[in-house]
């Protein structure tokens, strides 16, 4: 389980984060909700150690409840927009990415059997990044991490600009190896949280609440969310 204990971030005085306590679980999808500005890629941030927190602190608990700080290694994050370095091919990039990960490889594949795994074509795997197509990079983004398999795996809004096919692999990517991991989607397409993930949390004023799950599956689930999401201004 990744455990949030008090976490609290602010920026020019401004508390973006207001004392988060929330534990994620293995073997589910969180669907991470909230209104622009809510904060959601900063607490995708101070999960993953790119921005330090004000106060509180991230841990892993195991099986047997042995509670252990969060580092680095533990966690992938994939980017809205992907980050990758355009001046080599897929194929050179996946062979670099193994070679530096190799001592964490449990079930180490060929890389031909690795981009097959992701669908990316023959032709395309010797062709430079740069010339890829924005969702065949955020699936050698998403690729990276399903061949080092970090415990949790953050999503910062990865689907939003695919087409219908390139999305509908992802996620069934995702549902795949689910079991194996704590996953944390960010998304404010509703949707898509409905059809990808097991639970849904809210952001909102600095806080993290979690969804009752029948609300899921209800007539009026896109209400019911936009009416927790509703600030006072709104009114």
């Amino acid at each position: 389980m990744l455990k949030l204990n008090s976490i609290t971030k602010a920026f020019d005085n401004k508390l973006i984060l207001d004392d988060v306590n929330f534990t994620f679980e293995k073997g589910k999808i969180y669907g991470l909700l909230g209104r622009n500005g809510a904060g959601k890629t900063t607490l995708f941030n101070c999960i993953s150690e790119e921005l330090p927190v004000d106060k509180g602190t991230v841990t892993l608990l195991n099986e047997d409840n042995i509670e252990r700080k969060l580092d680095s290694s533990n966690i992938g994050y994939v980017y809205a927009d992907p980050v990758l370095p355009d001046f080599l091919t897929g194929y050179e990039f996946i062979k670099f990415y193994i070679d530096i990960h190799k001592d964490k490889i449990s079930d180490l594949k060929s890389i031909d059997e690795y981009l097959e795994l992701i669908k990316i074509d023959e032709e395309d795997r010797y062709k430079l990044i740069k010339s890829y197509s924005f969702g065949m990079k955020n699936k050698l983004q998403m690729l990276c991490y399903l061949i080092s398999k970090p415990e949790i795996i953050l999503l910062d809004e990865p689907l939003t600009s695919f087409d219908v096919i390139v999305a509908l692999e992802i996620k069934n990517l995702l549902k795949e190896i689910k079991k194996n991991h704590i996953l944390i989607f960010s998304t404010h397409i509703l949707q898509l949280a409905v059809d990808l993930c097991d639970e849904l949390v809210i952001l909102k004023d600095g806080k993290l609440s979690l969804i009752d799950n029948s609300i899921l599956k209800s007539n009026d689930f896109e209400e019911v969310i936009m009416e927790l999401l509703k600030e006072e201004s709104d009114v």
